[in-house]
């Protein structure tokens, strides 16, 4: 009999019929002559007790049902007596596919702190909170698709390796075939990299947006979903060197329709972990509170204030509060103006549009008063800033002066003039990082513990 998962008998479980289950046990208990199973399996927060009679030839396999022990259990569906769970299986089959050593099995009945869990990265989806992180992680991915496909945007997938630097802000990871002990180098002494594989110098990219803009201009509105990367030796909260990128890029559309679509994306996903995820979320509000539902439920519907940066700066002027970085036009935000515009001024998420030009990339369509740009960033309360947009500059001459005012080459930026030299529009995009929407909406306090595998300065362990 195939099994059927904990989260459907819990929601359409029928009682009085005979059902299969499988998963990890997570607590054991015996009293007068029965024995009591927590089962989970990783489909719900929720356990499915088990209850083991000592008539049941089962009752005599209970020695090696410890915690962390994968089993497999028939039996009869039951209305349950007990408090927490209305149903429990009365179990007439039980076999053990894995035992696990009670001494040594490091998750025990008792808290454990998320460094220790990080540590046994590879047994901690086993806890309710990572088992949680993920069943929404899930659900937030499936709701990024199900958002743009419902919009008519088309997934594309952009190369992971790349040879442009599309932030300009260095910090690559560099792929190379070399052979590190006979690295060759030039007159000048620097690697040469035309006896790499690809002839010149490669990259893991940091973003996928200059390809999706490419694409954008042939098929209309597109989106990435998938890795990037970044070599910054950063050990902060909010910081991973590889992390998942949400960039949608649109053809014909302006800044406004950037902000409209980042606002909307932002309340989607929000509903959706409302609608789908409820138990996951009151668990995180009770044991990290550092979200809720009422917050969630309020970002879902609640309109999005928009302010220019010159307004911007002008309300952190009039601050009482002392910053610790200084608040001047021309500088950008920092993490503290963000959390103060959102969560002191306007009690609310934030987008602030028309930066300086000085401070955004090379690509961001020049506005009329010749001093900022079509930028855009989405603030949410708590954390700052969460999605970084622009209306892209699609005139031909206006984006060579920037490309030489930066300095950046234009030999191997050709192909991306191209797109201005033959039938040039306007377009906009923007970037979400995934792990941080993740760990807004989940509260979690560091963003390696909302990505399986956290990849950061010093850490590669799984």
């Amino acid at each position: 009999m195939r099994p059927v998962r904990i989260k459907n008998i819990l929601s359409d479980g029928n009682v009085g019929q005979t059902v299969t289950v499988c998963g990890w046990i997570r607590t054991k208990r015996e009293s007068k002559g029965v024995a009591f199973i927590a089962l989970n399996d990783g489909s719900t927060q929720d356990t499915l007790q088990l209850v083991v009679s000592a008539e049941s030839p089962a009752f005599n396999k209970l020695q090696d049902c410890n915690t962390g022990a994968a089993v497999k259990v028939s039996g009869l569906l039951k209305e349950s007596p007990g408090k927490g769970q209305n149903q429990e299986i009365e179990v007439s089959e039980l076999k053990i596919f894995g035992s696990a050593d009670s001494g040594n099995y490091p998750l025990q009945k008792k808290g454990h702190s998320l460094e220790f869990l990080r540590e046994i990265g590879h047994l901690r989806p086993r806890t309710n909170t990572f088992g949680a992180v993920f069943r929404v992680r899930n659900i937030m991915a499936d709701t990024v698709h199900d958002f743009f496909q419902k919009r008519g945007f088309m997934w594309v997938h952009t190369p992971i390796i790349t040879s442009s630097d599309c932030e300009g802000a260095g910090d690559l990871f560099t792929v190379t075939s070399l052979e590190l002990d006979k690295i060759p180098t030039g007159k000048n002494g620097e690697i040469d990299f035309c006896q790499d594989f690809f002839g010149r110098r490669a990259y893991l990219t940091v973003s996928g947006q200059l390809e999706a803009e490419f694409l954008a201009m042939s098929l209309g509105d597109v989106y990435t979903f998938g890795p990037t990367f970044r070599a910054e030796n950063s050990n902060t909260s909010r910081h991973l060197s590889e992390f998942w990128m949400i960039e949608p890029e649109m053809a014909f559309a302006d800044i406004d329709d950037d902000m409209d679509l980042a606002e909307d994306f932002i309340r989607t996903l929000c509903r959706k972990v409302l609608e789908k995820c409820e138990k996951e979320i009151a668990f995180f509000e009770k044991f990290y509170k550092n979200t809720s539902m009422n917050e969630l439920a309020d970002l879902s519907e609640k309109p999005f204030v928009r302010i220019s940066y010159t307004d911007a700066i002008t309300e952190l002027l009039k601050a009482k509060k002392k910053f610790e970085f200084p608040v001047e036009w021309g500088l950008d935000l920092q993490s503290e103006h963000e959390r103060y515009l959102t969560d002191t001024v306007f009690r609310g998420p934030v987008i602030v549009v028309d930066y300086p030009k000085e401070i955004k990339a090379f690509y961001m369509r020049l506005n009329p008063d010749m001093k900022t740009v079509a930028a855009m960033d989405v603030l949410l309360p708590k954390v700052g800033e969460i999605i970084g947009g622009s209306q892209r500059e699609e005139r031909l001459d206006v984006l060579e002066n920037r490309m030489q005012d930066l300095a950046i080459p234009f030999e191997s930026m050709q192909w991306y003039l191209d797109l201005r030299r033959y039938g040039s529009a306007p377009h906009a995009g923007f970037g979400l990082g995934f792990e941080r929407m993740v760990q807004y909406i989940t509260g979690m306090p560091n963003i390696r513990d909302v990505i399986p595998c956290p990849r950061t300065p010093q850490s590669i362990k799984f």
